[in-house]
């Protein structure tokens, strides 16, 4: 796919139908830094449409990977708690990922541009600017400790609320304690925002071009909902792990290597046993990708209109 150069065309245009390419991978025109800030809001929106949608069945996913358990247990262990828990714990991953969500658009959008005006290769481009945009979400991890330990029924009756649990963690244990299960985070992020990317353009390239409003949110759909059902279950181990360690407070932080074989103890020394929820996963990840991408590129549409 290729674009000739266009003089007269304005940055808009230049930004939406522009396109350098090298194989069979499209990368967006260079673009004025001025419009970096739609890509944040664009990330940023499409997660808080996800979130609202989709957090009870994170909660019930959740239990899965930090209890091992059926799914049948633990909707009859959320039906017990009752309503006024089910979405307790929502604030700090709306925050988390409405940030998240827009420093992974918006950082990878302003890392790709410098790096394809050196003329890297567009794979190599794409992979730098979404460890880069991956690291520095990172930086958000306190709103994921935050949510493990509100979504932990052990910590229902110590922790109030969000505010609580921030004052607590801040007072008895320090900054540090916010970012227990860094490196697991790092490892999952970089890596899936990479894949994320070279994999959504090499599909973007090849499906056919909708004119209808409707079929072409359900491609968005589909396409996002695919990727993120692929990526979240190859990365889903690291997740296990960072629950893992995310549940404890207080004592010493273990190492990856150290949760991974204390898990693999713990559920019968079988790696299948780590995948305990990754069906529901795949059909949570099915959903929020879908609602993500497909959102994106609404929003992305009305802004850059």
């Amino acid at each position: 796919m290729s674009c000739e150069e266009q003089p007269t065309m304005s940055d808009r245009q230049l930004l939406e139908g522009g396109c350098l390419s090298e194989g069979s991978v499209s990368v967006p025109a260079p673009a004025k830094k001025w419009l970096h800030w739609k890509e944040y809001a664009c990330g940023g929106g499409s997660a808080f449409c996800n979130i609202l949608l989709s957090y009870p069945l994170n909660k019930l996913i959740f239990r899965q990977m930090m209890h091992g358990v059926e799914a049948t247990f633990v909707l009859n262990q959320l039906h017990k708690e009752g309503l006024g828990y089910l979405y307790r714990g929502m604030l700090p991953p709306l925050l988390q990922r409405s940030l998240s969500m827009s420093l992974m658009f918006g950082v990878y959008d302003e890392s790709l541009q410098p790096l394809l005006d050196y003329n890297i290769n567009p794979y190599i481009a794409k992979s730098l600017a979404g460890i880069i945009a991956g690291s520095v979400e990172a930086t958000l991890m306190p709103f994921e400790r935050l949510q493990t330990l509100l979504i932990h029924p052990k910590y229902h009756k110590e922790f109030r609320n969000t505010a609580h649990a921030a004052k607590h963690i801040a007072q008895f244990y320090g900054i540090k304690e916010f970012y227990r299960g860094l490196v697991p985070i790092l490892l999952r992020n970089g890596p899936s925002n990479a894949m994320f990317f070279i994999i959504r353009d090499e599909i973007n390239i090849r499906l056919p071009k909708q004119d209808n409003v409707l079929y072409e949110s359900l491609q968005n759909f589909i396409s996002g909902a695919s990727i993120g059902a692929l990526l979240s279950t190859l990365f889903y181990p690291l997740n296990v792990i960072k629950i893992g360690m995310q549940c404890e407070v207080g004592g010493p932080h273990r190492t990856v290597l150290y949760e991974f074989n204390y898990i693999m103890r713990k559920r019968g020394s079988k790696f299948g046993n780590f995948y305990h929820g990754a069906l529901l996963n795949i059909s949570r990840a099915f959903l929020s990708w879908g609602i993500v991408n497909a959102s994106y590129e609404i929003l992305r549409k009305i802004l850059y209109s």
